[in-house]
């Protein structure tokens, strides 16, 4: 049976063909919607702990700072590419893959910085949670 979710221009990667299950469909949508959802409260929780920072603080105060606001713009960027809906052929799929990477590595980077600071540990939460997101989705992604 001809489910049709592989069709050109779906936005669904290569691996989603006609012969994806839908459970296999449901899981890639779900996964995704929620990496979109954690880099979104990631990218708030960022924000919010950099501008409790004092930008003429210490040398450890800026790199809270720095990498609240980097994590921010990064987590705010993936769940924009996340968003679109436009077809996802193979070099989509790698960009995706890419930014995905890349959110993963800034966002665990700015965790073990916040770790560091008291008082930021939800932030450091919502940046581990965030890399987790990547992970799993990366994982749908085949």
């Amino acid at each position: 049976m001809n489910t049709g979710f592989g069709a050109p221009g779906s936005g669904y990667p290569p691996c989603v063909t006609s012969t994806t299950s839908q459970q296999e469909l449901v899981r890639f949508l779900e996964d995704r919607f929620a990496c979109a959802q954690a880099c979104t409260e990631c990218a708030r929780a960022c924000a919010l702990r950099a501008s409790f920072v004092d930008p003429d603080g210490t040398t450890e105060q800026e790199l809270v700072r720095r990498k609240g606001i980097l994590c921010a713009e990064v987590c705010d960027a993936t769940c924009r590419v996340l968003s679109e809906q436009g077809p996802m052929d193979e070099d989509a799929e790698s960009a995706v893959r890419m930014q995905l990477e890349w959110t993963r590595t800034v966002c665990l980077e700015c965790a073990h910085v916040f770790d560091k600071h008291p008082d930021a540990e939800d932030a450091a939460q919502a940046c581990r949670d965030c890399a987790r997101a990547c992970s799993d989705f990366m994982a749908t992604l085949g």
